[in-house]
């Protein structure tokens, strides 16, 4: 047994098989070296089969040897064996820590903090929120509509009958607009996102693949909303989505989520998978209060992950990233 990078193509299918979200995909991987980020795949190898991927971005300290690397939505439990796995990454690539944000729910994970600090795991600053919005689309639609709450099934009716029509549409005029409707969304409510480059990279990588699609809803002729959705494994997320101030009295929204839960239900998966949510209490002033409350409206499962965890690869340099690493989002925070 032995701990290997992989980097044979060969090896795709098998990798995309055994981990259980698109971020940790090698497509994912090939979309974020076409943005110029350093990807490293590691797996532990039996003979010509490996178990416990990890993809990693590898993220440079500006005027150091120094990196970070980041392992989002990983299926391997924080252990000493992810722990050895980690450390070689951290080896050949130099990294002070590596922060990982597993998709593994707290009620599945049965850690113990003492257990993850005995192997080198500490308490991190989250890139992605804890929670999540998970729904079972396995049920009957009507089923489905009677676990919405009223306020969203009305809703959906009042799209229907201003005549919102929502369908699938990956033409590059879709896309386009896609683009032109993010912008407008991040202006209006105030918070940063990917730039177009960013978004046209990862298109082109994952539309290729067959994984992602954009879902748009049209008014009197006018795309008004539209979303990216992402197919993979048994489950289809909504990672993305932006609409237009226009036409808001058209609920066009409401609709695109309960064509996207029809959608997943006509491909034969499982699950919707909203991509983030608030807390159990979530917090009214919250910024992403707007979007918690709209996805809360479907009756989907509010899921709680194990959080993010720093894997301390340097315990001198550590401390002081961290420390301007603070300092970094204060002053973010103070321009936004």
């Amino acid at each position: 047994m032995s701990i290997l990078e992989v980097t044979d193509g060969k090896y795709k299918a098998q990798w995309d098989k055994l981990v259980r979200h698109p971020m940790q995909s090698w497509e994912w991987g090939e979309f974020r070296e076409k943005t110029g980020v350093r990807v490293a795949r590691y797996g532990v190898f039996t003979r010509n089969k490996f178990t416990l991927p990890a993809q990693v971005t590898i993220h440079p300290i500006p005027h150091t040897p120094w990196t970070i690397g980041y392992y989002p939505k990983g299926s391997m439990p924080l252990n000493a064996q992810t722990a050895e796995v980690l450390q070689k990454i951290a080896k050949q690539y130099a990294c002070v820590y590596i922060k990982c944000e597993p998709k593994i729910e707290v009620q599945d994970s049965r850690f113990k903090i003492q257990d993850l600090r005995g192997v080198g795991f500490v308490p991190g600053r989250p890139l992605f929120t804890k929670y999540n919005f998970v729904l079972d689309v396995t049920p009957s639609e009507e089923d489905l509509l009677k676990n919405m709450k009223q306020k969203t099934r009305y809703n959906i009716r009042v799209a229907e009958k201003r005549g919102v029509t929502v369908a699938i549409d990956d033409s590059p005029l879709a896309f386009e607009r896609y683009l032109e409707l993010t912008t407008e969304t991040t202006k209006r409510q105030g918070f940063y996102a990917h730039t177009p480059a960013y978004h046209r990279k990862m298109w082109e990588t994952l539309h290729d693949a067959g994984i992602a699609h954009i879902l748009t809803a049209k008014y009197e002729g006018e795309i008004i909303t539209a979303w990216i959705l992402f197919r993979f494994g048994n489950t289809l997320y909504y990672p993305y989505g932006a609409s237009t101030r226009e036409h808001r009295e058209v609920m066009a929204n409401n609709l695109v989520m309960w064509e996207a839960i029809r959608l997943a239900k006509l491909w034969g998966l499982q699950y919707l998978d909203m991509w983030g949510a608030l807390g159990v209490d979530a917090d009214p002033h919250d910024p992403w209060y707007g979007f918690h409350t709209f996805k809360l409206g479907y009756g989907a499962r509010h899921a709680e992950y194990m959080g993010t965890w720093d894997y301390v690869a340097n315990p001198f340099l550590y401390p002081l990233i961290r420390t301007v690493e603070e300092v970094r989002w204060k002053l973010l925070h103070a321009l936004r």
